[in-house]
């Protein structure tokens, strides 16, 4: 027997293109070793098998949308239920459907961005409401977990999706619900206050008079508090009209005119000037009335904010013939850099408006946890027992015709009501006729992280470039300030195209030559926003043109909103120097054509 198993051809070698079992690949090629460990093998991978298929079982039939994708892309795969959440026949229909994320399946794009940047920043977003775009276009509530996958790619996510419709449903019924029994809660207790009321009346007399002195202390709140609404959204509308007014100006200032005509403009220029200096005074003091302006604390280095503001006053001093010198060192501080810029134009502002002779100087002096700024004038001055007056609203530093430009008084009350958000504080000391010094105490960063940029950038700081040839499109919903640009970007010789929405700014771009900029108003009609008209223009024409933003809407919630669609932001009313330094740096980002070489690629 045994001679016959070793002669037999299981023992010989395989034959040319016979197939090697587990065991042969394993280097067991002894019949007795392929008998021992065969079975055990075979068991191993018939686990494994199992094991693979339960997984890819519960993959193609969980209830949960599941899909795994590039945020600077598409789906690299995805379950049936995740086609099913989106409204498509099968995985394949909304992977052909999708090609990015951001704009085809998220709803909105502020949404997909908000998650992000909070799955950069943490690695992980657990159970995040949020919509999704269905085939057929309506938005679907989702609860969304996002992990990153950084061994697949530097943007590859891993999604579990959940369809909770009805919850939303639900709680916004519950909503409902709350809301109308706080409603009848308050209709009872103002019936039986009411009841209250009028037996108090009859029982003494004296109370009846304490509740209507109540009352009428209430009403005068609420009236003071409708006057600063009224008074908020007043300036924003007259900001509309003011833009364009000081557009077309600017465009006969560029004009040539007779010596009279000149003079009318420049005086028309200076009083717009002033009202618009009013609207922005009245529009912060609403705001902090309000309680509704709150800082956005980051490290700055406020010796390149000093050296900005340096910069843009240098002209003022120029024209009023007076000297002016800052004195600035490279030091960290923690606040916000748009107040801050506020409140140090302010103090130069009212040095420059009070100083006939002489000159004005900005310093700063680091001390024990703290920093100094300090505006020294040698201006008229200010008498010692109005110098804690000054700070108050409508205030003026000297009578009118005491010389200099005459103020409206809110300027000293802007910077006060903002030092005290920001922590700092804020002294004077003064002499009449000799003089003025303005120090605002400012807390020192403890350590020196990565700084944040200069609120703004004065026209100064741009190089002067020719904007000739430059195609600009304008969409804006105001026919006055379509007009007004026009003209004015038309003298700069630049070829605009204007568009009252986004409709109407993709049927311009259908049928002309691309826009090199586009210059989009926030709010336009039928809820539209600048943005997404934006968007929907560099969609159409495929290419990523530089845009700005230009608003009337300087609430802090519009300003927050702007910053999560990295746009430049110009505040109406434009001033055309800032306008022009604006579009002669978007110039300057204009894609370059493209290469065989970055084709390829």
């Amino acid at each position: 027997m045994k001679r016959r198993f070793e002669s037999s051809p299981a023992a010989a070698e395989p034959a040319p293109g016979s197939r090697y079992d587990v065991g042969d690949l394993l280097g067991l090629g002894s019949h007795s070793v392929r008998k021992n460990y065969y079975p055990e093998l075979q068991e191993r991978i018939d686990q494994l098998e199992t094991e693979k298929n339960r997984y890819k079982w519960l993959f193609e039939n969980a209830l949960h949308g599941i899909f795994q994708g590039d945020l600077k892309g598409g789906f690299l795969a995805l379950n049936p239920a995740m086609a099913s959440i989106c409204g498509d026949a099968s995985p394949a229909e909304l992977m052909g459907r999708v090609r990015r994320l951001r704009e085809q399946l998220f709803y909105t794009i502020g949404e997909f961005d908000q998650l992000r940047q909070e799955l950069l920043d943490h690695g992980q977003v657990m159970a995040r409401e949020s919509r999704l775009r269905r085939a057929d276009g309506q938005a679907v509530a989702v609860s969304i977990t996002l992990l990153r996958r950084p061994d697949l790619g530097a943007e590859v996510v891993e999604a579990f999706v959940l369809d909770v419709t009805d919850r939303v449903q639900a709680r916004r019924k519950l909503e409902q619900l709350n809301a109308d029994l706080e409603r009848r809660v308050d209709e009872r207790t103002e019936a039986l206050q009411n009841a209250n009321v009028g037996l108090r009346y009859q029982i003494e007399q004296r109370e009846r008079v304490e509740q209507e002195l109540v009352v009428a202390v209430d009403a005068a709140k609420e009236a003071n508090r409708s006057k600063d609404k009224y008074l908020a959204a007043a300036s924003h509308d007259l900001l509309q009209p003011l833009n364009a007014a000081r557009l077309l100006v600017s465009t006969l200032q560029d004009s040539p005119l007779p010596a009279r005509e000149g003079q009318l403009v420049d005086r028309i220029h200076r009083a717009l000037e002033g009202a618009e200096d009013l609207l922005a005074d009245l529009l912060d003091i609403s705001k902090l009335d309000q309680q509704a302006m709150e800082p956005d604390l980051v490290h700055v280095d406020v010796g390149d904010l000093v050296h900005s503001l340096g910069e843009e006053f240098e002209p003022v001093a120029r024209n009023a013939g007076l000297g002016f010198r800052v004195r600035r060192r490279p030091v960290v501080a923690r606040t916000d850099p748009r107040m801050l810029t506020r409140i140090l134009r302010n103090l130069l502002s009212n040095a420059f408006r009070y100083t006939r002779e002489g000159q004005v100087l900005m310093a700063m002096r680091a001390r024990a946890g703290r920093l100094d700024l300090e505006v020294w004038d040698t201006g008229v001055g200010i008498a010692e027992d109005q110098l804690q007056e000054i700070f108050a609203e409508f205030r003026q530093l000297i009578p009118r015709g005491g010389g200099g430009k005459q103020g409206v008084g809110l300027g000293l009350a802007i910077v006060d009501r903002m030092a005290r958000i920001l922590g700092c504080q804020v002294a004077v000391t003064s002499r009449p006729g000799r003089g003025s010094r303005f120090r605002l105490s400012v807390p020192l960063a403890q350590d020196r992280p990565q700084l944040a940029p200069a609120p703004a950038v004065s026209a100064v700081e741009v190089a002067a470039a020719t904007l000739a040839g430059v195609r600009v499109l304008v969409i804006d919903n105001e026919p006055d300030i379509l007009v007004s640009m026009h003209s004015l970007l038309q003298r700069w010789g630049c070829e605009v195209m204007v568009a009252s929405g986004r409709e109407e700014a993709l049927e311009s771009c259908a049928v002309g030559p691309a826009p090199d900029v586009i210059l989009a108003d926030f709010h336009l009609d039928d809820n539209q926003t600048g943005c997404e008209a934006v968007y929907a223009v560099r969609r159409q024409l495929q290419q990523d043109l530089p845009a700005a933003i230009i608003t009337a809407d300087r609430s802090d919630s519009c300003r927050r909103l702007l910053q999560a669609q990295y746009l430049p932001v110009l505040n109406k009313p434009v001033k055309p120097n800032r306008l022009r330094a604006l579009l002669t740096s978007l110039v300057s980002e204009r894609p370059q054509p493209p290469t065989a070489d970055s084709a390829n690629r």
